[in-house]
């Protein structure tokens, strides 16, 4: 079905009514939207239209507008079905187009589903439905059932007796109250209040030592439970350790449905009490489980993925190092340590290996090529990879460095998915001549200077920085995690001359297709010299020079503008203030003290309006800024460079590497992030650790304790600021488990895989 086969007024409706937004807002951004807009476009270049929505709230009306359309086709669907079958009724018709709600469109076409034979329909064969009718209609207060249902005996059709009559019509009215819209409401809504969340361990598994221990004989809220414990116990359930249920209010849901079903004085009172639990417990509560369970995992899903999307972003808008001619080193033991030289641009000059750390013999000969290489190609920074012996390495880079009177600065760099890049095909692409190792010592170096440029090649879910990753919904997950690096690279820019075809299939207008016809171009004719020459790429058209021009930046172009994140379309704005000025528009690029002279209220129009304006202003007072913070690089102790060398008390820096529902991983050197549990993130409560840390953050965290035979450390951001306790608040505290003494998650710290000692 086509979009405009659905009432779109109607969908706008919705979407205005619970965004709280106004309808104009709604209307001009689906329309966008349909229009084969971009959300960084619609946020960055159309504000007029949308009341200056941000990408969040332009999403959300995408991924609403996309839910309700679905909806509104599956009605279609539900209702040719029921009319076909004879049974659609003005009312039914009314209440299907009225919801919203996906669960209550199934739930309504529940009764007109094609079904398989059930103990139902065999009473219905039997003839017992009148009977049930009769039951149902509760108007007979004299008799008794067994006189009732004796017209309905019929030995030829298997009713052998009342008793059976009854059990029969007992089972077509148990099947209607389990598939009646209503009654499922309300025990999905009670279930979902009052249930709670149990797991209990497998048969086999009692005596087992697991890493779900904690959750052997385990029950919470099943509206409360945090997303890392939902996916621990699902992964917990999938590796046959453990049983999951959930635990309904049973006794308040069977006696609210018996209020609603049972009434007045029939003889067939006791007899409904009675179908009805049977209904409940055999037909609705196994389904309505099977529904909960599943908006339990979608819930932790979209909050895991969530964490995931933070910590991506973070890491993507990372501040980079800047124009400088990087040496790159990815370390190494026994096989050596690969080293890699780039220029400003990123582009390969050369590359060794070394072995420092296999004999003193071999560390001086590593010594000498170590400076051979910085000084032939002017290296101004070094890049050590943080993987194994990457201390070691930092370390003898820094005494090489320092012995020769060098004054280079020397980064640690995270290798999280360096391996992946190394074979992938972007990597082949690049370096089909060279060792997978000498691409990683590239990447290392690279993603020093640019961050976004260099990740934006590897699978966002081979990064690191997720929470249960693959438990999660995998196509849900590439979609948001696409959605951020998009959002990031078109909220940097691009350099339309120097980006490679990964980092353009971002910007926004593009994909892959476009990206890799751009730089084939580029390779074929040279750099662009304005924006405009991009329409002489082959099927790079109107729509994607508009969607995409303003994101790509041009430095040394012929136009001044193009390296800046004024589009194209507003130049003439840009030219009539330089005009009314008595500048030229180079003066003017050139000049941002020559911004204060601007009236902004001289140039609004129709279709430009003060927040594109604004927007103008601020690009010019810092043309081609890079938007993300100044680099600073962790300076590690020289002394700590083990798990051993660590002692309680001590304080160090270090670099967040991950963000959890239960606090921040940090990086301190020792080859083994320490965990900073959500109650020592800061002096203060601290309900969502993204509120206080970010990853790729340099912190100063203390040393609480060090579990040297299972690799744990306990680490505080609060105590190493010189903060006490966490400050007592009525309305803002809320331990995180009843057990929590101090305001310690006990559970989330096991679940880290810390041993606690209850009392």
């Amino acid at each position: 079905m086509s979009l405009t086969e659905i009432d779109i007024a109607r969908i706008l409706g919705w979407i205005t009514e619970e965004s709280g937004l106004e309808a104009f807002q709604v209307e001009n951004t689906v329309g966008l939207l349909r229009e084969g807009g971009t959300v960084p476009f619609i946020a960055r270049y159309r504000k007029e239209r949308t009341g200056e929505l941000d990408e969040v709230a332009i999403r959300g009306i995408e991924e609403r507008f996309a839910y309700f359309a679905e909806l509104e086709e599956r009605k279609l669907t539900v209702l040719k079905s029921i009319e076909e079958q004879g049974k659609l009724t003005t009312e039914l018709a009314a209440r299907i187009g009225a919801t919203r709600q996906k669960t209550e469109l199934e739930d309504l076409y529940l009764p007109f589903k094609p079904r398989r034979r059930t103990r139902a329909t065999i009473a219905r064969e039997r003839g017992l439905e009148p009977l049930a009718d009769l039951m149902a209609a509760q108007e007979l207060t004299t008799g008794t059932p067994g006189e009732a249902a004796a017209p309905f005996v019929d030995p030829e059709r298997e009713v052998r007796d009342a008793t059976a009559a009854l059990e029969g019509a007992g089972h077509i009215l148990a099947e209607r109250f389990a598939e009646d819209a209503d009654l499922r409401a309300l025990v999905r809504r009670l279930t979902g209040e009052q249930g709670l969340m149990a797991s209990r361990v497998a048969g086999d598994k009692k005596e087992s030592i697991t890493k779900f221990e904690m959750y052997y004989d385990y029950q919470e809220p099943l509206g409360e439970i945090p997303s890392h414990r939902m996916l621990a116990m699902r992964r917990g359930e999938k590796e046959e350790v453990l049983f999951l249920s959930i635990v309904a209010p049973v006794e308040e849901i069977l006696a609210r449905l018996k209020s609603r079903i049972v009434r007045g004085n029939s003889i067939f009172g006791e007899l409904l009490e009675g179908v009805t639990e049977n209904a409940y417990k055999r037909l609705i509560a196994p389904s309505i489980e099977v529904e909960l369970r599943l908006e339990a995992k979608q819930r932790a899903d979209e909050a895991a993925i969530g964490v995931f999307a933070d910590n991506l972003r973070n890491l993507l808008l990372a501040p980079p190092a800047g124009g400088k001619k990087v040496l790159g080193i990815d370390p190494g033991l026994r096989t050596g340590c690969k080293l890699a030289a780039v220029d400003e641009t990123g582009r390969f000059l050369d590359h060794a290996t070394i072995y420092p750390h296999t004999g003193e013999g071999k560390a001086e000969a590593a010594r000498r090529e170590l400076l051979r290489l910085i000084e032939k190609h002017d290296s101004g920074m070094i890049a050590v990879g943080n993987g194994t012996a990457g201390r070691e390495t930092e370390q003898f880079a820094r005494e090489t460095l320092a012995a020769a009177g060098k004054e280079l600065p020397v980064a640690m760099v995270s290798e999280a998915g360096a391996s992946v890049y190394s074979a992938s095909e972007i990597a082949r692409e690049e370096f089909p001549e060279l060792d997978l190792t000498v691409r990683g010592a590239i990447s290392i170096a690279r993603r020093l200077q640019d961050p976004l440029a260099e990740l934006v090649k590897i699978d966002p879910k081979s990064i690191g920085v997720g929470q249960y990753q693959h438990d999660v919904n995998q196509a849900q997950l590439k979609k948001a995690l696409d959605a951020v690096v998009e959002s990031c690279v078109n909220y940097v820019g691009v350099d339309l001359n120097t980006a490679s075809w990964a980092l353009l299939s971002y910007v926004s207008g593009l994909g892959p297709s476009l990206a890799r016809a751009i730089v084939r171009h580029r390779d074929e004719n040279g750099p662009f010299p304005d924006r405009p020459a991009l329409m002489a790429v082959p099927r790079f058209g109107a729509k994607a020079f508009e969607q995409s021009a303003g994101f790509l930046r041009i430095r040394g172009g012929s136009h001044p503008l193009d390296n800046s994140a004024v589009h194209p379309e507003r130049y003439p704005v840009v030219e009539a203030m330089a005009a009314d000025l008595s500048v030229s528009l180079q003066e003017l690029v050139a000049d941002p003290s020559l911004t204060t002279r601007i009236d902004l209220s001289r140039y609004v129009t129709e279709t430009v309006g003060l927040p594109t304006l604004r927007d103008i202003l601020e690009e010019l007072k810092k043309p081609g800024r890079d938007p993300r913070r100044e680099f600073q690089a962790a300076a590690f102790r020289d002394d700590v460079r083990e798990l051993a060398d660590l002692t309680d008390g001590m304080v160090l820096q270090g670099v967040v590497t991950n963000v959890t529902a239960f606090g921040a991983f940090v990086d301190i050197g020792v080859h083994q992030d320490g965990l900073v549990h959500v109650s020592h993130l800061a002096d203060r409560f601290v309900r969502d650790p993204h509120e206080a840390v970010s990853v790729g953050q340099v912190v100063k965290v203390k040393v609480l304790s060090v579990d040297t035979e299972r690799k744990r450390i306990s680490l505080s951001i609060r105590e190493a600021s010189g903060g006490g306790r966490q400050p007592k608040s009525d309305k803002a505290t809320k331990p995180a488990d009843k057990e929590t003494p101090g305001g310690i998650d006990l559970k989330g710290l096991e679940k880290a895989g810390f041993r606690v000692k209850r009392k």
